[in-house]
């Protein structure tokens, strides 16, 4: 018998969960403030949101157990290609308005940091965003910033290279593995995370964004396991009821996020293990939480449908404005975190306020656009 599929438009969406999504929000914030404080550090050691990156890994897995939900009961309606339309519509239309941004600041962006961007040529930048717009990589010899990053027109772009990875190996075959299979796939992925946590050499988690082996193995290792773990536990989870879930949550996920370096430069495994932890044992008891989670009164309803409206919005647009700190930053050598706390708070609120206007202006008419063009 002939599989019928459905559309982009016929296949219903199914109920979010709105704790999830506020929760994204949540760690999109946090993300935000962890690329302002970062140039304020020294390294690794003595960033104030020292653990901010690991919020991509929370995205992950989020986005694996939401995946699992809406898709893992569709494919005898649903074919590859559709499920990859669907993704395409969810994904890219931020994605190329975050690299558009980066491509209009770029040159304004000329510092002590980045002192070369006024000797790349305008015909080279279009080529680098060109390519951005694909959300493939660029190769080290076309990076025009000087921080080595697949994506230097939006830094953040090697995240979503990743998420589509990750789509695309669901879509075109662990899909189809049994509970018991994935669960072994889940196991050794998280054996391979801890031991890259454990064993780094700056004894964390942090990297991916570059086009070499060690930050692909990084990205690959940071996607896999949480991505896939996701899916695992939309299968297996059975939610039950929680109340103030988001609360308790989202101070789960800021104390995880914020907590200060673990065992500084003398014991790095011991960051490696708190890392490790966090993303294997305590991002699934979040997500757990978060979607046996019961609302309390319209306030919290509304709370987490904004977070949850703006949380990729946000991710996309504020490292462009970002850029901008960073150079000013890099002019004012010695500058402490009481004399960058004005600016810094004014391109949080600012990426939130571009994020929504993003949202309401620019994605949600695309992605209806491409609903009707992609069927």
């Amino acid at each position: 018998m002939q599989k019928k599929t459905l559309n982009n438009d016929s296949l219903p969406t199914k109920p979010h969960y709105p704790i999830l999504d506020g929760l994204r929000g949540v760690a999109a914030i946090i993300v935000v403030t962890f690329h302002l404080t970062e140039p304020l550090g020294t390294g690794h050691l003595d960033i104030l949101v020292n653990h901010g990156y690991l919020a991509v890994d929370f995205f992950f897995l989020i986005s694996g157990f939401v995946i699992g939900y809406a898709y893992d009961d569709r494919w005898q309606k649903m074919t590859v290609g559709s499920f990859l339309k669907r993704r395409i519509e969810r994904l890219h239309p931020m994605l190329v308005l975050g690299m558009v941004l980066g491509a209009i600041g770029f040159y304004f962006t000329d510092s002590t940091i980045w002192p070369l961007i006024h000797t790349v040529p305008p015909w080279k930048m279009l080529l680098v965003l060109i390519i951005g717009l694909t959300v493939l990589p660029v190769p080290l010899s076309m990076d025009i910033r000087g921080w080595q990053e697949m994506h230097p027109l939006n830094s953040v772009g090697w995240s979503l290279l990743f998420e589509y990875i990750a789509n695309i190996l669901y879509a075109i075959g662990i899909r189809r593995f049994s509970n018991k299979l994935l669960g072994v796939f889940v196991v050794l992925a998280a054996i391979a995370l801890a031991h890259l946590a454990i064993t780094s050499p700056n004894g964390d988690l942090s990297g991916g964004w570059t086009l070499n082996g060690e930050h692909l193995r990084i990205g690959l290792t940071r996607t896999i396991f949480p991505f896939f773990a996701g899916l695992l536990l939309s299968r297996v989870a059975r939610p039950t009821r929680i109340r103030f879930a988001f609360l308790w949550c989202s101070l789960l996920v800021a104390v995880v996020l914020y907590m200060p370096r673990i065992g500084g430069a003398g014991n790095l495994w011991m960051n490696g293990i708190y890392e490790s932890v966090c993303v294997i044992v305590v991002f699934p008891l979040i997500v757990y939480m978060g979607a046996s989670g019961v609302l309390n009164g319209r306030a919290e309803q509304k709370t987490c449908r904004f977070l949850g409206e703006i949380s990729y919005p946000l991710y996309l647009v504020h490292y462009p404005l970002v850029y901008f700190y960073v150079a000013w930053i890099s002019h004012n050598k010695g500058i402490g975190i009481s004399e960058a706390l004005p600016y810094a708070l004014l391109i949080l609120f600012g990426s939130i306020l571009l994020a929504y206007a993003a949202l309401k202006w620019y994605d949600e008419p695309v992605r209806k656009w491409l609903r009707r063009k992609l069927g």
